[in-house]
């Protein structure tokens, strides 16, 4: 066997110091959140159970949690479907250049590197001069697709400047309407890319903090009311509630990587059974 240089290991002792950085605190908040009944907020622990997973499930003084799950849970899914939706729109769009495309675009985009603080301080604003009630359904929404909407634009225009414009003739040749043609050759070409699109646009949404702070009204969203608790809680209730929302959110990734899975696994068999009628 070929005796691997000493770089493979300085590289690959880089890489695993990396990787704890990464996930360390989250495997440390996992690791508390099963402290004992008499635990506490730090090591060493103090026994092991289930008892704070418990205590998070009962009637809770220190803030509606559940009732902020539900809101972040609603809220990414209303920005999952509009980023979705809008990318397809604006990717089948700019494919057609049209006068003003680029100043358009680059506005789109110039939300990613405005500071989130001032995105949320703006939309807060308008909305009080407008009149209108900032509520995290209105405000907080319009505030969190400045966020998600560029990164789906982004996606899709990548996909879209390497799709194939000969299926669309092709099935244009065949008598197809432009609606028959996007709902039947398009979208399922580019289903991965959806899939993409509507990951990042949950994900993104659902652990939003500062777009959200200054728009969500009244009512927090979970992440605004995590933030709330640090201040007030001094059990590691706030270490049960991180895990479970962490699992949630792996849980999440992994439904869409399924679907992905499965619609590759789709595909595939489709094209098997296409070769084999020709």
């Amino acid at each position: 066997m070929e005796k691997r240089p000493r770089s493979f290991y300085v590289l690959a002792s880089f890489f695993g110091l990396f990787i704890l950085f990464l996930y360390g605190p989250t495997l440390t908040i996992a690791i508390l959140s099963f402290q004992g009944p008499k635990g506490g907020l730090t090591f060493p622990m103090n026994g092991v159970s289930l008892h704070w997973f418990r205590d998070l499930f009962e009637q809770q003084a220190v803030g509606d949690i559940w009732g902020a799950f539900r809101r972040s849970l609603l809220l990414g899914f209303m920005v999952l479907i509009t980023t979705v939706v809008g990318s397809v729109m604006a990717g089948l769009a700019f494919r057609k250049r049209f006068t003003g495309s680029s100043t358009l675009f680059y506005l789109a985009i110039t939300s990613l590197v405005i500071p989130s603080i001032l995105i949320s301080l703006g939309v807060g604003l308008i909305f009080n001069q407008l009149g209108f009630r900032v509520h995290w359904a209105t405000s907080g929404f319009g505030s969190q697709l400045t966020w998600t909407l560029p990164f789906g634009l982004l996606i899709m225009f990548a996909v879209f400047n390497r799709f194939d414009k000969s299926y669309e003739e092709a099935a244009r040749d065949q008598g197809a309407s432009s609606w028959q043609t996007i709902r039947f050759v398009i979208i399922p070409i580019i289903a991965p890319s959806l899939i993409g699109v509507a990951l990042f646009g949950f994900t993104l949404s659902y652990d939003e903090f500062a777009r959200t702070l200054l728009t969500a009204g009244s009512y927090n969203t979970l992440p605004l009311e995590i933030f709330g608790m640090t201040t007030n809680v001094t059990t590691p209730v706030i270490y049960a509630l991180g895990t479970l929302t962490t699992l949630f959110s792996l849980g999440v990734i992994g439904f869409f990587l399924l679907a992905f899975w499965l619609m590759g696994k789709h595909r595939a068999r489709f094209s098997s059974e296409a070769g084999k009628g020709h």
